[in-house]
């Protein structure tokens, strides 16, 4: 069974969950740890031969240690790139945190010394009508990890985005920096510094922007213990 479990999510879509999840995998990889890793709903999924796939879920096949299939990383694959409960409703499907709560614990099962559950979206993401992905971690009672983009606003979103984690009961175990764009934001190492000082969290590290995204060299950056420790 999975000894350390880890929902992430961002303070928006587009911060970079997926690079930070595969570079935190990475990093528990290089200690020599059993990792595992999964996508439950993905959208904007390409079909391939193989069936629906998605550029996140693959990322993080490719970064854990332990081999899983592709279903079992991302059991729910939607064409359509835009908001999951969207997506599904033209599909044809519907989403429920109870079946995506199923997915996990199934994975919860696997041998290994950490999971990372990846959600979509930000926090308060739909999945149906009556309910948010925030509901499926809520279930489980996991620590959430936080990914903040550095640019103009996040530390508004960050801020509100931990209110909202602890509102639901959760705790926030750590979070990450993410510079999502060349360009270095305006007053960057005061809005570091405004996020260490007012997040309820230790940060596990400040990722630099990289042309061509690599998990593995990014895992550099990371510092796990704080994880690990608890």
């Amino acid at each position: 069974m999975a000894r350390n479990t880890f929902f992430v999510t961002g303070t928006d879509t587009g911060v970079g969950k997926t690079l930070v999840s595969a570079a935190i995998l990475q990093a528990a990889n290089s200690r020599g740890l059993r990792t595992v890793g999964m996508k439950p709903v993905a959208s904007g999924c390409e079909l391939t031969g193989q069936g629906l796939r998605n550029e996140d879920a693959l990322m993080l096949q490719a970064a854990m240690s332990e081999p899983l299939s592709y279903e079992q990383i991302n059991p729910i694959a939607l064409e359509p790139a835009i908001a999951p409960h969207v997506a599904a409703a033209q599909a044809g499907r519907q989403l429920s945190a109870q079946r995506l709560v199923g997915f996990v614990r199934g994975l919860q099962l696997k041998p290994a010394d950490l999971m990372l559950v990846e959600g979509a979206g930000g926090w308060r993401v739909p999945l149906n009508e009556l309910e948010t992905y925030a509901r499926v971690p809520a279930t489980l009672q996991m620590p959430v990890i936080l990914v903040v983009p550095l640019q103009l606003g996040c530390i508004n979103h960050a801020l509100l985005t931990a209110e909202a984690i602890r509102h639901d009961g959760l705790t926030l175990a750590g979070w990450v920096a993410n510079r999502p764009r060349e360009e270095m934001m305006s007053c960057e190492a005061e809005t570091l510094a405004y996020l260490v000082d007012h997040l309820p969290a230790p940060c596990l590290g400040v990722l630099p922007w990289q042309t061509a995204p690599d998990p593995l060299t990014l895992a550099e950056h990371l510092q796990l213990d704080p994880l690990l420790d608890r």
